[in-house]
């Protein structure tokens, strides 16, 4: 697949002081300063290919933060999709990802979605040391730490009554990682999140 660099930013890489990336902005990037990367080419997307293509013509330790709202979920190989941001992220680079919740029911609608995601998720692919429960990691060794995990409660429009209960759900269930936890084993079929956010940073 040819990459389509749209504002010839790719050349202008070594200059610039801040480089953050969202990773399938589609058209809604969340932050105008940061390069979009889609592999369709919406109007807010930079650098338009596949995101794999894209990563490799990043130098190593060039990249500052990776944001990636809605995109992990349509990735078949998270392992090797780690592994690139993890070669051209700094270090204590940002690496951001909200992703559906395994309870979302919109979650079943997207033939394209491939992975599931709960609290742990990235607990296999991380070091973590803000979890409870100890769970087995499935590659040799680890570049990232997690750092945060938030479970996000909404409701899309035009449902407000049932936005601002899952709202004050998501209050109560986020005081702490014990009620996180306690919501996703004993409450998620009654009460289903939308969203999960992780904040990882590279080692």
């Amino acid at each position: 697949m040819t990459i389509i660099d749209k504002h010839q930013l790719l050349p202008r890489l070594a200059d610039s002081e801040r480089v953050e990336l969202e990773l399938g902005c589609g058209n809604r990037k969340r932050d105008k300063s940061w390069i979009g990367i889609d592999a369709l080419d919406f109007d807010d997307v930079d650098l338009v290919g596949d995101v794999f293509e894209v990563l490799a013509q990043f130098r190593d330790g060039s990249v500052d933060a990776v944001h990636a709202f809605h995109f992990f979920e349509h990735v078949a190989d998270l392992p090797a999709l780690l592994n690139e941001l993890a070669r051209v992220l700094k270090k204590n680079g940002a690496l951001e990802v909200v992703v559906p919740h395994f309870s979302n029911p919109y979650f079943y609608s997207d033939y394209t979605h491939k992975q599931f995601f709960g609290l742990y998720s990235f607990s296999y692919l991380a070091d973590d040391a803000i979890m409870k429960r100890r769970v087995p990691q499935y590659i040799p060794t680890t570049a990232f730490r997690l750092s945060e995990v938030d479970l996000n409660f909404k409701s899309s429009p035009p449902f407000y009554v049932r936005h601002g209960f899952k709202k004050a759900l998501g209050a109560l269930f986020n005081l702490n990682n014990y009620m996180r936890e306690l919501y996703e084993e004993n409450f998620s079929a009654l009460f289903p999140c939308y969203e999960i956010r992780f904040l990882l940073r590279r080692k």
